[in-house]
């Protein structure tokens, strides 16, 4: 075959597979939403003093009659140290966070019947204080059955030694009644009607228990006694899933996921999750690990008629848990949110957003299989993984979330009354991953086109040559221009007939991110997707100007590129004009919007940024040369702990650099025990998993001291302990305390030192159980632990990274 023969055939090969592989996929969305009802559901006292209402339809939640939808994270202050708790807060603040949910662990607070401790690291009054001070809002979830994953659920054991729990026997109804009087008292003016930031509460906590004295009586009976203690609040609810059991109308269910399931008996890897997976109409999912059912019903999908669909447990990671031990990616989070969004969930609730630790109890405070408990979870360690880690610690995720949150924070107003509508062509189950995953949520007239492409640890294929043709009521809406691939991983949100302050934009491909007031009006701003290239598409007919990008006029519409990174300018045929920001994806998931001066400012960097008690912005890093770029522009004597250097920059942001006088650190640390032989593999139950040795068996663990410079700490904000190793379980003791453990999950164990200022004085121990060889725990494909002789406990590496502190007044 010539050359001109063989370019001819290639090329009509590959126009072969353009058509072949090109994929328009469509939605129905003419059908407008109906009105949301009021009035299904017996909620409290929706009304402040200060005039401020709290409401909820059957579809969603109000302020003040303005749709709403809120992002909460769960932060267990009995799990932290009070003297961070402020800093936390303003943490989750700046990610995006409007709701901190707690649960009230009764364990924590009354380990002697009628001895109630609500001091220091117990003191919820002070804790819902700092929420209030800095405006977010508070729900509680008193239990009193909690799980947590802590010892029996968090009722106290001298409840359980006694009497039968979670149902309407009355002794046990008297001391919990007795629990709630103490809440009520530390949360007394502290109540939304009374002024205070608590919107609502939970009522039990996966409760699916039938039979006497138990079922949708005990939770009405729970509930009446939270009310006759004043607990009158806009929101009631409980746990949907795993056929929950409550009285209709009188609470709301919500739901969650997790993208992987460490109290599963499974040794392999998950077959495809519906974490990934839009869902219609379906709100309840599998595997979140509700224990003791007894329920044959689902009251959750029963109330789907009358209640919205809200969330509490969307897992900001997983905890560990001695048999499965799953490693989780950022995307693994943040896509798996996009998913959820987009199958209509309109209160995004995590669990849990704030690491944190056991309080030192006696017995210990974990849940274990030797207390009757389903799992065996580190005794004092309790970081889940989660975007802000046991020691107030930014993850990557963090970053990955925040643009999520923003958009929901800027426009959820818009996207809480739209109704989902599937594709017409949809993956038939979870397990199906060559059907592109997407789904719309419209109005009618406008809406939002979501996409999700990632499934945890499964392949899916790149879909090339792809548009979505949205019918709405009153014409079709096809984009992108001409055909793009959605990549494997992929998943974004893309506007539909989204209103710029009063200009139509058609659509865009590029998401959404905030809004915000920049002294000029209001400035929207929009990151790219991916390789994607970006389009904002208006009606020609209706746009006077548009300055600062590259347009071109096609048929009735013009088309906007090449904007990233400046301010467009939009004037309308009606006279009014609009502005957006183009940022890459990058740039918006190094964004956070911090009040800084009085004004909102937008400012990027790599280090992880909040607002501080004094109005300005903190940074931290453990890199000692900080850069950052903010819009608009702040005067050059700006108030700082660190000398700023003004990096002089044509462009819209900005730039500011400041250098920290770099610390060098290194840890003294010595053998001082061989491990032993681990004791043999130890399994449990009908499904045979393992179970953590027995405490007598950790005589077996190596052990190392570790020296760290009573120094360390000045001049920084933290240090930390990374400790790369192999083994079991990690454990850190001060003499004979116990300060931390975890169990090996393949990831550098991060220890952060300011918390135990005190104890450094003397050197710390490290202790490492072996990892048997034939262990049958689970672990992460990624995670190859190297075995001398059946089994390995060893230290490959231990650092001090100091945290750096740039703060700006």
């Amino acid at each position: 075959m010539n050359g001109n023969l063989l370019a001819a055939s290639t090329a009509l090969l590959a126009l072969m597979w353009s058509v072949a592989s090109a994929e328009t996929v469509r939605v129905d969305a003419q059908i407008a939403p109906s009105a949301p009802r009021d009035g299904l559901l017996k909620m409290g006292t929706g009304l402040s003093p200060s005039g401020q209402g709290i409401s909820v339809t059957d579809r969603y939640l109000t302020l003040n009659g303005k749709p709403v939808l809120p992002v909460m994270g769960e932060f267990h202050y009995s799990r932290f140290p009070e003297q961070y708790w402020e800093e936390q807060l303003l943490k989750m603040k700046a990610a995006g966070v409007t709701v901190v949910a707690t649960y009230v662990i009764w364990q924590h607070h009354e380990e002697r019947h009628g001895d109630f401790d609500w001091s220091r690291d117990r003191n919820l009054r002070k804790f819902i204080q700092l929420a209030q001070k800095n405006d977010l809002y508070v729900y509680l979830r008193p239990g009193p059955w909690a799980h947590a994953e802590v010892r029996f659920g968090g009722i106290p054991d001298w409840v359980v030694d006694s009497v039968p729990t979670r149902s309407n026997d009355p002794t046990y109804l008297g001391y919990v009644d007795a629990f709630f009087t103490q809440i009520a008292e530390q949360t007394k003016g502290l109540l939304w009607k009374d002024g205070g930031p608590v919107i609502g509460i939970q009522i039990e906590n996966e409760y699916n228990r039938t039979g006497p004295l138990q079922g949708r009586e005990h939770i009405a009976r729970l509930k009446e006694m939270l009310r006759a203690h004043g607990f009158d609040l806009p929101l009631y609810t409980v746990t949907g899933w795993d056929n929950a059991v409550f009285p209709r109308g009188e609470v709301i269910p919500v739901f969650g996921t997790y993208v992987d399931e460490p109290w599963s008996a499974a040794a392999g890897i998950l077959p495809p999750k519906s974490s990934y997976l839009f869902q219609f109409g379906v709100r309840n999912e599998k595997g979140l690990g509700a224990q003791g059912r007894t329920s044959t019903q689902d009251d959750g999908a029963r109330d789907t008629d009358i209640t919205p669909f809200f969330g509490a447990e969307y897992g900001g990671g997983v905890p560990q848990m001695y048999r499965r031990r799953p490693l989780i990616s950022p995307d693994d989070i943040a896509d798996m949110v996009i998913t959820k969004v987009g199958s209509g969930v309109n209160l995004l609730g995590y669990y849990m957003f704030q690491g944190g630790q056991n309080p030192p109890g006696s017995p210990s405070r974990d849940e274990s299989m030797a207390s009757g408990g389903y799992n065996d979870v580190p005794r004092l360690g309790y970081d889940f993984q989660a975007p802000l880690g046991q020691y107030g610690q930014a993850r990557p995720v963090l970053n990955k979330l925040k643009p999520i949150h923003a958009f929901l924070q800027a426009f959820g107003d818009r996207l809480a009354p739209m109704n989902v509508y599937a594709p017409e062509i949809k993956p038939a189950a979870a397990d199906d991953l060559k059907t592109l995953r997407w789904a719309f949520r419209g109005d009618g007239r406008s809406g939002f086109v979501f996409v999700n492409n990632h499934v945890r640890q499964h392949a899916t294929p790149a879909h090339p040559d792809t548009r979505f043709e949205i019918k709405l009521s009153d014409k079709s809406v096809t984009l992108p221009s001409k055909g793009m691939t959605v990549e494997e991983g992929a998943a974004f949100i893309w506007p539909v007939h989204f209103d710029l302050s009063g200009i139509d934009l058609l659509w865009a491909t590029a998401q959404p991110v905030t809004k915000f007031d920049d002294g000029k009006g209001d400035l929207y701003v929009f990151a790219t997707t991916g390789q994607i290239e970006p389009e904002f598409v208006f009606d020609a007919q209706a746009i006077r100007t548009i300055t600062g990008a590259q347009k071109a006029r096609q048929g009735a519409q013009i088309r906007v590129t090449s904007c990233t990174g400046r301010i467009v300018s939009v004037v309308g045929a009606n006279g009014k004009s609009a502005r957006f920001l183009l940022l890459t994806e990058a740039q918006a998931q190094s964004l956070t919007t911090v009040t800084v001066r009085g004004r909102p400012h937008l400012i990027l960097s790599a280090a992880h940024v909040f607002g501080n008690t004094e109005g300005g912005a903190t940074f931290r890093q453990t890199d000692p040369q900080f850069r950052f770029a903010i819009y608009p522009y702040l005067s050059n004597n700006l108030t700082s702990n660190l000398k700023l250097k003004f990096e002089p920059s044509k462009g819209l942001f900005q730039n500011w650099g400041a250098l920290a006088p770099p610390v060098k650190l290194s840890a003294e640390w010595q053998l001082l025990r061989q491990a032993g032989r681990a004791p043999p593999l130890k399994t449990w139950g009908p499904r045979n998993t393992p179970i953590v040795p027995e405490p007598e068996s950790f005589g077996a663990s190596a052990a190392w001291t570790v020296k760290a410079p009573q120094e360390a700490l000045r001049g920084v904000s933290d240090v930390y302990l990374d400790v790369d190793y192999q083994g079991d379980v990690a454990r850190l003791f001060s003499g004979s305390q116990m300060l931390d453990d975890e169990y090996y999950i393949g990831r550098t164990w991060r220890i952060g030192l300011k918390r135990y200022a005190n104890k450094l004085t003397e050197p710390l121990t490290l202790s490492v159980m072996p990892l048997r060889e034939d262990s049958k725990v689970y672990f992460d494909a990624s995670v190859k632990p190297q075995f001398t002789d059946g089994q390995v406990a060893r230290i490959d590496a231990i650092r001090l990274t100091p945290e750096y502190e740039l703060t700006l007044k």
